[in-house]
């Protein structure tokens, strides 16, 4: 059943995706298109998952999917990575800064609910 107190990653990955749509819109505006839907895609499938694993039905599937959660964190930061590496691409440090937060968070979250 869903706690419907302040949740850190919840928060997070929330705000993230917020600035993902506003970074794809950037994207898209320089038509750079592929890489755009790919990272609204990845980028706000992270929180989605987050916010599925608060009503999870067991702690295994609590675990599973923030598991899935991380994969798209994964996915999201090689695509701001290409961002960042391309020469026509534009880039946001802080996105790749929150994202790399939010992996930690997401990992200890993993690892102290196995135990």
């Amino acid at each position: 059943m869903r706690n419907d107190r302040e949740n850190l990653i919840v928060n997070l990955t929330f705000q993230f995706a917020l600035q993902i749509i506003e970074f794809t819109e950037e994207l898209e505006a320089v038509k750079k298109y592929v890489i755009a839907k790919q990272l609204i895609k990845s980028g706000t499938s992270i929180g989605a998952n987050v916010r599925e694993a608060q009503n999870a039905e067991s702690k295994n599937d609590f675990v599973h999917k923030l598991k899935i959660a991380a994969k798209e964190a994964d996915e999201t930061e090689y695509f701001l990575l290409l961002c960042q590496f391309s020469k026509t691409y534009p880039f946001d440090q802080s996105l790749l800064d929150k994202l790399q937060v939010i992996v930690k968070v997401l990992s200890k979250i993993i690892s102290s609910s196995k135990e």
